[in-house]
């Protein structure tokens, strides 16, 4: 998080580096150092990751049920050695998206929901359609919506219904934002499938090979149905200053260069380049929009109308595809944010803390406090993590808060944690209240240090032992 000077001024900057892919049934590349761009120097906040065509056969789809799948997998343990944190995730057959964020920012997250749309064969087995995630950022009601939407050139009219279609058919179980667009800022992303029309196979290649991209712009599918279509001139886009991003042999930067004739001897054709992997964005309107009210073109948008305490700006920083994986025949396409808002609370809902010092020689107290009103239940409980933890769910042992009734406002609840669960190699850890209604940590304690036990020196736990226990 970046906030330097502008403190003084109440308001705060948030980095969001968002991926869109289209794996093609692909297992993942050893490596997502590029496309997360880790090696940049320039902090990030959150990690939004949109895949489509996830590999999802019956029993592939039925294992990843009960394990992460490879791609979720990769990515949490990329991340979670850099202090990033699974909100969440949702998938549908071959759809899948992930939420990562920074641990400190984990109890500002919150009423966290997922949904799905199928859109493909009647509706069926989710080929197509759209998967969301929709929480509360500091206040802020922001929406993800991943999408696999209808395939080939003359289909662009269907893509739209099917966009208009998952629109309509969402809705979230929050009072004052029971839709996708009701929300402050949504971004919408994922296989679009929209072609370039028109244009020759030829004329399209000599465009690409010779950077004179802005001559296909105007063809680009989705840039004509904006022209016409009032609800989709509410998103924004940043500039096609990337190669499309279709089609690809696998494993090489080489358009498609299949065989003009099918296994029948039928004439084919090569698929044509095109952008169909995008992402656009959009911040609720002020009011409805008119033909009147044209927009100055720029990447950058807010939801100020002058009577919002909180506003929110959003600003893209940059939209680029990544060329360096061959894995699918579509290249990933990333795009960097800036959200600019003044938050609407800065206290989480719980304070949790770990009392003394701890280790596996004694048992431990922890205390905590709710500091404002919310939804609790005797099933929420408060987890034991080591720093680096990869979700939620990660924790070392839990303890379930109090049992019978609930506490009362910034009343201290001591609760004990057996000796035999604390780890007794010791090390990093936070200590996190979940809330089972919120589907999040409402509360996250600062890092402390858990003592090595002396069990740990007598049983001979030496550091060679350790590392094979951990890994």
């Amino acid at each position: 998080m970046s906030t330097g000077s502008f403190q003084s001024v109440g308001r705060d900057y948030f980095r969001l580096h968002m991926v869109t892919w289209n794996v093609a049934t692909a297992e993942p590349p050893e490596d997502v150092t590029s496309l997360l761009q880790l090696d940049v120097q320039t902090p990030t906040d959150f990690y939004v990751i949109g895949l489509q065509e996830v590999s999802a056969t019956p029993m592939k789809f039925v294992s990843d049920l009960i394990v992460e799948d490879s791609w979720s997998h990769l990515f949490m343990a990329t991340l979670a050695p850099r202090g990033f944190v699974k909100v969440t995730s949702v998938r549908m057959q071959g759809l899948l998206l992930l939420i990562f964020a920074k641990q400190m920012h984990l109890p500002y997250i919150r009423d966290i929901q997922t949904t799905y749309t199928r859109t493909g064969i009647f509706g069926y087995w989710g080929n197509k359609g759209g998967v969301s995630v929709r929480f509360s950022f500091y206040g802020h009601m922001v929406c993800f919506l991943n999408c696999h939407l209808a395939a080939h050139m003359n289909n662009a009219l269907q893509r739209v219904d099917e966009f208009e279609y998952i629109l309509e058919t969402q809705d979230f179980d929050i009072f004052n934002t029971p839709h996708v667009l009701d929300h402050k800022v949504v971004f919408w992303f994922g296989d679009l499938n929209f072609r370039i029309a028109d244009h020759g196979l030829h004329f399209l290649r000599s465009s690409i090979n010779s950077g004179r991209l802005n001559l296909l712009w105007s063809k680009d599918q989705l840039i004509m149905m904006k022209k016409n279509e009032l609800f989709l001139q509410e998103f924004e886009e940043g500039p096609l200053n990337f190669k499309p991003t279709y089609k690809f042999d696998r494993k090489s930067d080489t358009y498609d260069s299949s065989s003009p004739k099918t296994w029948l001897g039928f004439n084919g054709k090569k698929r044509k380049p095109a952008w169909t992997d995008r992402i656009l964005w959009r911040i609720k309107p002020k009011n409805l929009p008119s033909e009147d009210d044209e927009e100055d073109e720029k990447a950058s948008t807010s939801a100020d109308n002058g009577m919002d305490e909180y506003p929110i700006l959003v600003t893209q920083n940059e939209y680029t595809s990544d060329m360096s994986y061959g894995v699918s025949d579509h290249k990933p396409v990333v795009a960097n944010f800036t959200l600019e808002l003044r938050k609407c609370f800065d206290v989480p809902l719980v304070h949790v803390s770990p009392v003394g010092v701890w280790s596996a020689d004694q048992n431990a107290l922890v205390t905590y406090t709710v500091q404002e009103d919310f939804m609790s239940s005797t099933w929420d409980w408060i987890g034991l993590y080591k720093v680096g933890f990869k979700s939620a769910t990660d924790y070392q042992t839990f303890a379930w808060v109090r049992e019978n009734e609930l506490p009362e406002i910034n009343e201290v609840i001591q609760i004990s944690v057996d000796k035999d669960e604390i780890p007794l190699l010791g090390g990093e850890y936070v200590l996190g209240y979940y809330s089972t209604n919120m589907q999040s940590l409402v509360g996250l304690s600062a890092n402390f240090q858990i003592q090595e036990s002396k069990r740990a020196v007598t049983e001979g736990l030496i550091p060679e032992d350790i590392n094979g226990l951990n890994k």
